[in-house]
């Protein structure tokens, strides 16, 4: 067990002294009537403050002082910041003394009238107060101080380890992560409105899956005792959702939290989350106008005013409208140097991948080596928004083959910042040729290709009934919540990320 630090020691006497006092240092409740930035934002000065309203505001104690009959306190309500002010002739003997036993950290509850001080700061003058949890663990201690009018701050929690396992901490002593996930939330809210106002119908779709699919991934397994079952956390939703387009659903969307068990990275965790959403009767050159209008009206509106441009990672990015639209094959042809075209020669592409120091193994199908060399030396080079269309079959068993070109599916990528940011089809609605690729795919299991899809029965049964023409579009949720808010890493967006387990003290 954790060797107790001495200042817990002493935070847990104090608990002893209060228990003695009479006082339950965790009572059930508070009857909160207002919060600290509106107080703050409707305060009018007056010469008896009493004669104002008077406000009930709960938080945690971030600053403390004493002055002997007087105390000060700044807590933080989740809104923001409000100085109290607790005086001995105010509260009766007891209330004052447990005053006296508060701590950096602790909740409470108080009941005032707002005032300025000398100082011009608004404060509560507090009335009455009760003890709402007593905390025992110290938090790190944050100073702030107002220099030529500008807010420093000293002392800042800046170990990105004791941040993302301690995020409750973090969320305490670093407003501005508070922000990010507001950011996130509203993003959410905002995709959601745009969605619904075109008619798609938000869905849910199993999370544990007998067959996982949809996507190129190693899944995570679990077990189900009472099934006798295998299952597995879905690395995509998208066949479940093409499903309910079977069923007559003709525009669904969902929030999808997905699972993949592969590496972590700056923009890879491996839990994460999707937006999917599919339109019967549409293609992907339907959806990428309509992506073009969602992510552009979703960056820009959770940039707080209508801007073109965003500055993420040191450098500029232009959203300028309308965004550039390439051939997957060109792109990766200048950026290599050397032309690639379909069908796909696997032998060039492994001489590429060698040249360009990316490794080669007999399981990796043309596909496969396409991809690594995608992810190499094109995709960190996309920082404006960009749609990279026109991809070769071999890296899309999902897609449409080209009206144009039989070699090539009909899809397209969105890439900012260097990411893939939207993945989206003209999805392919054929039984039979979905049947063979899916048999390609699995030959590509059998070389060893451990990302390689699943032949899924119930799908293929379902698709047999009838799909419809149908664009399908998926949007990496964190990695546009990165961009937004400028987060330089997934973790920073994620409130729980994945880590390597706790070492023992």
């Amino acid at each position: 067990m954790e060797e107790r630090h001495q200042l817990v020691q002493v935070r847990l006497e104090k608990l002893e002294k209060l228990k003695k006092m009479g006082v339950n240092p965790y009572p059930y409740s508070f009857d909160v009537t207002a919060r600290n930035k509106e107080i703050v934002a409707g305060f009018k000065d007056s010469e008896n403050p009493e004669d104002g309203q008077q406000f009930s505001i709960a938080g945690r104690i971030m600053s403390l002082r004493s002055m002997g009959k007087a105390s000060f306190a700044h807590i933080d309500d989740g809104s923001g910041q409000l100085q109290i002010y607790l005086r001995k002739d105010r509260l009766d003997e007891k209330a004052y003394n447990v005053v006296k036993l508060l701590d950096l950290g602790d909740i409470i509850g108080v009941k005032g009238y707002l005032f300025r001080t000398r100082t011009g700061e608004i404060t509560l003058r507090v009335e009455s107060f009760e003890l709402l949890a007593k905390s025992i663990r110290p938090l790190p201690v944050v100073k702030e101080k107002v220099v030529d009018n500008e807010k420093m701050v000293y002392d800042k929690v800046e170990d990105k380890e004791f941040r993302y396992r301690q995020r409750y901490v973090d969320l305490v002593v670093n407003p501005e992560v508070r922000k990010i996930f507001l950011a996130r939330a509203r993003l959410i809210n905002r995709i959601r409105a745009f969605l619904d106002e075109l008619d798609f119908l938000e869905v849910e779709t199993p999370v544990l899956q007998p067959i996982y699919g949809g996507a190129a991934a190693r899944p995570f397994t679990t077990y189900h005792n009472a099934l006798d079952s295998k299952l597995y956390l879905r690395i995509s939703n998208e066949l479940y959702l093409k499903r309910l387009v079977v069923g007559g659903f003709n525009r669904v969307y969902e929030f999808s939290k997905d699972f993949r068990n592969e590496g972590i990275d700056r923009s890879h965790n491996p839990e994460f989350t999707m937006l999917e959403f599919y339109q019967a009767y549409a293609d992907c050159y339907e959806m990428m106008d309509l992506v073009e209008k969602l992510v552009f009206d979703v960056i820009t509106g959770s940039l707080g005013q209508q801007r073109s441009q965003l500055e993420w990672r040191g450098k500029k990015i232009d959203l300028k409208l309308p965004w550039p639209r390439r051939s997957m094959l060109d792109l990766l042809s200048e950026a290599a140097g050397d032309e690639i075209t379909v069908p796909l020669d696997r032998e060039q592409l492994a001489g590429l991948c060698r040249k360009n120091e990316i490794e080669v193994t007999p399981a990796m199908g043309a596909g496969k080596l396409l991809d690594e060399l995608f992810g190499e030396l094109l995709e960190p080079n996309l920082h404006n928004p960009t749609f990279v269309t026109d991809y070769p079959i071999e890296t899309s068993p999902l897609a449409k083959r080209h009206r144009d070109n039989p070699e090539l599916v009909e899809r397209f990528e969105l890439l900012i910042g260097g990411m893939e940011i939207v993945n989206a089809f003209s999805e392919l609605n054929d039984p039979i040729d979905q049947r063979l690729r899916f048999q390609a795919q699995m030959k590509l299991r059998d070389a060893g290709d451990e990302e390689a899809q699943v032949l899924d029965e119930d799908f293929l049964r379902a698709m047999e009934y009838g799909l419809p023409p149908t664009g399908g579009v998926g949007i990496g949720i964190d990695r546009l919540v990165m961009l937004v808010t400028g987060s330089d890493t997934i973790k920073d967006v994620i409130l729980f990320p994945q880590l390597r387990p706790e070492q023992p003290i």
